[in-house]
């Protein structure tokens, strides 16, 4: 891009599991001109979500990078993604 930000995108089609139950392995990314990475959605690793009292925890591979943080995000299709 003009002010040096650049983007990423990578999807591969991949056997259906309990981690991928889609079947779509992906990393969307922005970086700014020093190749931080500022967002991101990707499911490359298993992310717990914080602990509710008395409540179950999810544990998620779809997650949104943004900047530090950290947040899992909820996978509806590959169009919506």
């Amino acid at each position: 891009m003009d002010t040096g930000h650049w983007t990423k995108f990578e999807a591969y089609s991949v056997t259906v599991s309990a981690h991928i139950p889609h079947g779509i392995k992906y990393s969307f990314t922005l970086h700014d001109k020093k190749n931080q990475r500022l967002v991101g959605f990707d499911n490359a690793h298993a992310i717990k979500p914080k602990r509710k009292k008395y409540g179950a925890r999810k544990v998620t591979w779809d997650h949104k990078h943004h900047c530090e943080k950290v947040m899992p995000y909820e996978f509806e299709s590959a169009g919506q993604l």
